[in-house]
């Protein structure tokens, strides 16, 4: 198997960058729900397979795309911006949709942003929200200087991997790429904006301690949605739950909640 670095090498040759093992985009199940699941920024869909595996174990046809310039190279990520990213999701919901009585949507981090988003411009095409740690808001203060600094240096130190469990890795991007992460900013303003059109049933799995968001963008969403907001507090992993101890929780619970959900609209 080819390494990080080898294949970083070859995708400068051939022009094109290849999607790293274990880092592909997958769908599965053939249930009548259907269930969308959202990777965080930098990451890619190997932090959320466990859930999709689970969720297809217990009866949901399930879809787990890879946004735009995530899982090859953080050189490409940097070619692409949040519409890319949406766009992605927005397909992979649509598709999923044609084969499902009802489609839910999971997301992680910036991927339960997406979803958010999601939900506020599809309506009740959405059927309900499990989300972990989303993001809508960055508490980083360098996000200040990225429409100067992104000019000049390429990427920062990374922000993946803030995971409680020993030796569990996200296998996200080593570096974080700075054109994508202004693009990131304006992202999280769309989302905020949006954010009133949300109506769906929705339940939030929010990390006690969690070291790259904190607790703003929980505040933000629970102040602005029109719909009830179920929070579940995880009391064992940092922000990248779906790897940590509280994985099982979750992921039990999500099919709790979309299981009644559908059952109550039947």
């Amino acid at each position: 198997m080819l390494s990080r670095l080898a294949l970083r090498r070859r995708a400068q040759q051939t022009g094109c960058a290849p999607v790293l093992p274990g880092c592909e985009a997958y769908e599965g199940g053939d249930g009548p729900l259907g269930v969308l699941v959202v990777h965080g920024f930098t990451g890619n869909p190997s932090s959320m397979r466990s859930w999709a595996d689970q969720l297809e174990r217990d009866g949901f046809a399930v879809s787990v795309p890879r946004l735009a310039g995530h899982g090859t190279d953080w050189h490409e990520l940097n070619q692409t911006r949040w519409e890319d990213w949406y766009g992605v999701v927005e397909a992979a919901f649509d598709d999923l949709s044609k084969r499902s009585e009802r489609t839910f949507v999971c997301g992680l981090s910036m991927g339960g942003g997406l979803a958010l988003l999601l939900a506020a411009r599809q309506g009740s095409r959405v059927a309900g929200l499990s989300l972990v740690n989303p993001s809508v808001h960055s508490p980083d203060p360098r996000r200040v200087a990225l429409p100067v600094i992104r000019h000049f240096v390429p990427s920062l130190a990374a922000i993946g991997g803030d995971i409680a469990k020993p030796d569990v890795s996200e296998n996200a991007y080593d570096r974080t790429p700075l054109h994508a992460a202004w693009s990131g900013i304006a992202l999280l303003r769309e989302i905020r904006k949006m954010l009133p059109r949300v109506d769906q049933p929705l339940v939030i799995y929010k990390s006690r301690v969690d070291h790259v968001l904190g607790d703003r963008s929980l505040e933000i969403i629970r102040r602005s949605v029109r719909s009830p907001v179920e929070v579940v507090y995880l009391e064992r992993s940092y922000h990248v739950a779906t790897l940590d101890y509280d994985a099982d929780l979750i992921f039990s619970g999500t099919s709790e909640f979309f299981t009644q959900l559908a059952a109550a609209t039947k």
